[in-house]
């Protein structure tokens, strides 16, 4: 089937994955030349891996996740196939931002600074907490095959709003965490004299926005959904059929056994009319 706009479908996708790459890109970039890189030693290079797999996992993956859906050289594949894709790419996302919240207790912990004071923090976890509940609640409705129809549809609207709610939350939360790390990290040249990192860095959180708007965008255009599944009209046209194909059967056979009784009901009344005549031949004898 084709896509209506699908040019600019096209462009738009390419736009998000190049911004999106580029998020990635600028924040690589960011923590091996402006910071001290990287390493898994409770020490600041630790920490860093914190933005890199958050902007990586809960924003890039995720944001593929969200619109994988939507990509119409897949509407051919099978939907079981395509929520394989879709949870696969938010395990990912799932894991890879749980990784960067381990980084972040551990430098905290081995440097004896407090956690969980910011409100970057607070809205952070619980958008980790919320996204792995998601999937899991996602993977046991819509992925496993014993649930009920009439569950996943009310789990539907649900299931699509959180996904895209936790999407802008995250985006959120990363834009807290790039302004909070400048506003500690830069001292000297401080923050609002515009170093080149702090232009840098507000160049990366731009697109992540960027990224956000496309993905939004993208995801939200009912022309660009994925056609429903032919089998599904088809099983409610065999459905209907085989009903209809019940209900034939049932009022032949009504007619059938209508018939039978009228034909049984004729036979008594004629073999008592024969009686009555007998009898009053019987009687006109006598």
């Amino acid at each position: 089937m084709a896509m209506d706009g699908y040019k600019g479908f096209l462009g738009l996708l390419v736009s998000a994955l190049l911004v999106g790459f580029l998020s990635v890109i600028f924040t690589l970039i960011w923590v091996l030349h402006y910071r001290e890189g990287l390493g898994w030693d409770g020490s600041f290079p630790e920490f860093n891996w914190h933005p890199v797999l958050a902007v990586t996992g809960f924003v890039f993956i995720q944001g593929i996740a969200i619109i994988v859906y939507r990509l119409p050289w897949t509407w051919k594949c099978s939907k079981l196939l395509m929520k394989s894709i879709h949870a696969g790419l938010n395990t990912v996302a799932a894991v890879l931002a749980i990784i960067s919240l381990v980084a972040v207790f551990d430098y905290h912990n081995a440097g004896n600074i407090p956690n969980m004071y910011s409100l970057h923090s607070w809205v952070g976890l619980i958008a980790v907490i919320l996204y792995v509940l998601q999937l899991v609640l996602g993977f046991c409705i819509f992925l496993l095959p014993w649930a009920p129809l009439s569950l996943r549809a009310i789990a539907m609207p649900i299931h699509v709003y959180s996904g895209l709610f936790l999407f802008g939350t995250v985006i959120a939360t990363v834009l807290m965490g790039i302004t909070e790390k400048l506003f500690f990290a830069l001292k000297n040249p401080a923050y609002h004299s515009f170093p080149p990192e702090g232009v840098f860095t507000n160049t990366l959180g731009l697109l992540v926005v960027l990224f956000g708007a496309l993905i939004f965008w993208i995801v939200t255009r009912p022309q660009w959904k994925r056609p429903k599944e032919p089998d599904s009209a088809l099983l409610q046209t065999n459905r209907g059929a085989a009903e209809g194909t019940d209900g034939a059967l049932a009022i032949s056979s009504g007619n059938n056994m209508d018939k039978s009784d009228s034909e049984l009901s004729s036979d008594v009344a004629a073999r008592k009319r024969n009686f009555g005549l007998d009898e009053a031949g019987q009687r006109s004898t006598m």
